[in-house]
């Protein structure tokens, strides 16, 4: 590799991003830090790139606030002198900038990080990080699909009218069948391998790589091992062995921005709610189950949540279609 072409790959290293927003807002030794503990998450957490840039921005954006409140970059002596007072004002400063409720706690969360990673290495301690509590989210249910409109999501018929390569339309049922049949995010279904593809004709299971790294065993239905298979046979390209399962019109790895637009046309042909996206697909996977009376720890199991409280919000939906269902037909409830 040439010289060059190193340099121009470390400019675009997300650790390397991430550390030069800190370095121009704070002062020498907190950018020492904060790199070394930007190089701790990125290898002891496993964050993903794009997470390591949004906790490095969100760290610049609360150390280049202090500077403007505190009159000068912070230091590593002046965080430790920080009030709480000083972190509300950063939370309304945020707030009156439009910024959601989800993405200060996340800004908060990522500052407690570094705060965090500072007191373990002894480098200073920022209590008034730990002294403000959170910003509160609404907390909406998740929207799942009819067990109705979810097959036909996955069936190729479904966009037969379109003007589209005949191995597109298979690949693009498969992805979605996958997305619903086996409850996976997007990511996982496009993270696939060719040698990871099931066996058709029969139930299987497959390995997949989620968050954090974490692989989980998942089954598969028939029907979506034989639209996998169906779109293998009409694809092509050279599927192999160690390359991505779903190709691209060009040959690459499939964008998860496909599947997307695939979604749209589909709410567009079957009259489906602007809520029905391929994330939809997968919280359809975990109310039908538990309607059908699954268990709730082998559904978190299956979904790959680390907690089983992520997974209990399933329980709420659930028990909201159940009410909706009798409103709609029980006759005293219609009066």
């Amino acid at each position: 590799m040439s010289r060059e072409a190193a340099k121009d790959d470390k400019d675009h290293d997300p650790l390397t991003i991430a550390a030069a927003s800190i370095a121009a807002v704070a002062a020498k030794d907190v950018a020492a830090e904060a790199r070394r503990w930007l190089g701790f998450i990125a290898h002891e957490r496993r964050l993903s790139p794009k997470t390591l840039e949004a906790y490095g921005r969100d760290v610049a954006g609360f150390l280049g606030f202090l500077a403007e409140h505190l009159g000068g970059r912070p230091k590593l002596a002046g965080l430790s002198r920080l009030e709480p007072a000083d972190v509300r004002a950063y939370l309304a400063e945020r707030r009156s900038n439009g910024i959601e409720p989800r993405t200060l706690i996340r800004s908060l969360a990522a500052a407690r990080s570094f705060a965090r990673f500072l007191e373990r290495e002894g480098s200073g301690k920022v209590a008034a990080l730990a002294a403000v509590r959170a910003p509160k989210i609404a907390r909406t249910l998740p929207k799942p699909l009819s067990v109705s409109a979810a097959r036909n999501v996955a069936d190729p018929a479904s966009r037969a009218g379109e003007e589209r390569a005949p191995w597109v339309l298979a690949r693009d049922a498969a992805v979605l069948a996958l997305l619903y049949g086996s409850g996976l995010r997007i990511s996982e279904a496009l993270g696939l391998k060719r040698r990871d593809a099931p066996a058709p004709g029969s139930g299987d299971t497959i390995t997949v790589l989620g968050k954090g790294a974490k692989k989980r065993m998942v089954p598969v239905l028939p029907q979506v091992a034989q639209a996998i298979a169906e779109y293998i046979s009409l694809c092509p390209f050279d599927l192999v062995s160690d390359g991505p399962l779903f190709r691209g019109e060009k040959g690459g790895p499939l964008s998860p921005r496909v599947v997307q637009l695939a979604m749209e046309r589909l709410r567009g042909a079957l009259g489906l709610p602007d809520t029905a996206t391929p994330h939809a697909l997968r919280h359809s996977f975990a109310t039908h189950l538990l309607a059908r009376g699954g268990d709730l720890r082998s559904i978190q199991e299956l979904l790959g949540h680390a907690s089983l409280a992520t997974t209990q919000i399933y329980t709420a939906v659930d028990a909201t279609s159940l009410i909706e269902a009798y409103r709609a037909a029980h006759p005293r409830a219609r009066g």
